[in-house]
């Protein structure tokens, strides 16, 4: 599996920020930018197809973000993961945006990931697991949940 330091970085970095108590609960607030993600998740024959752009609606640019895909379904052992990308548990998958900058796109995601059986059905919930110390008021744009059924069709968020 491939992944590149950056995406390390960002889940290393998050779990000290929520361990130093920064973010929105904590006493520390960072600039302000309002991260979107719009994509479509697709299922066939236990393979899931994520494929998302990740921006920033402003006011401020982010040098990188980590955007969560959390799933009703386990993950198969093996998994070949875009870069970027690192599994973070048995149905979790983090990856790197990529800079955000102001009123600007992250680069594309694309995922194919294997599941350990063909369910007939996954909820797929997409959401920004670390965003550099961001402050965040919109959460609407950036927290999804999406159906996907086993029919090969492509469900937008």
């Amino acid at each position: 599996m491939a992944v590149r330091r950056g995406a390390v970085r960002s889940v290393v970095v998050a779990g000290l920020l929520v361990a130093a108590g920064a973010g929105p609960a904590g006493a520390w607030a960072g600039p302000e930018a309002d991260v979107a993600y719009h994509g479509r998740v697709s299922l066939a024959q236990g393979r899931l197809r994520v494929w998302m752009v990740p921006q920033n609606e402003g006011p401020s640019g982010l040098a990188d973000a980590t955007v969560r895909v959390r799933l009703s379904a386990e993950l198969a052992d093996a998994q070949e993961l875009a870069a970027g990308c690192a599994r973070a548990g048995e149905r979790e998958v983090v990856c790197e945006t990529g800079p955000l900058p102001e009123h600007g796109r992250g680069r594309h995601i694309g995922l194919v990931l294997a599941l350990r059986e063909k369910p007939a059905e996954v909820v797929v919930r997409i959401d920004t697991w670390w965003n550099g110390g961001a402050t965040d008021r919109n959460h609407g744009n950036n927290e999804h949940v999406v159906l996907a059924l086993d029919t090969g069709d492509a469900y937008a968020f």
